[in-house]
């Protein structure tokens, strides 16, 4: 498959996690909702399917839905956390606007 015939990323609601299928296999955003906030709680991409953007993906299309839908953000996922500290465009989508202004907390 090359990069410009990528296939689509879709929202599955009722499993709470974006989804992308790339060579039969599912990478995943998984989320939870809590009103109009939508917390991200973790991203997986198959191994085979590491180093071709595909998580990169995953956290675009999945900001771009929520900034369409008006929800707020809490990146509780690395992924998600490393991706909008790196883009502060996405930073008026935290639910914690001063999150960013803030030392990580180590695990």
């Amino acid at each position: 498959m090359t990069d410009d015939a990528r296939p689509a990323i879709h929202d599955n609601v009722a499993a709470h996690r974006f989804e992308m299928i790339v060579d039969h296999r599912a990478a995943i955003a998984t989320y939870s909702m809590a009103g109009d906030t939508i917390t991200f709680l973790h991203t997986v991409v198959p191994e085979v399917l590491r180093g071709r953007g595909i998580a990169r993906e995953l956290v675009v299309f999945a900001l771009a839905s929520v900034r369409e839908r008006g929800l707020k953000v809490v990146p509780q996922c690395e992924v998600f956390d490393a991706y909008m500290r790196k883009h502060p465009q996405t930073h008026d989508l935290l639910a914690d606007p001063t999150l960013f202004d803030r030392p990580r907390q180590s695990d």
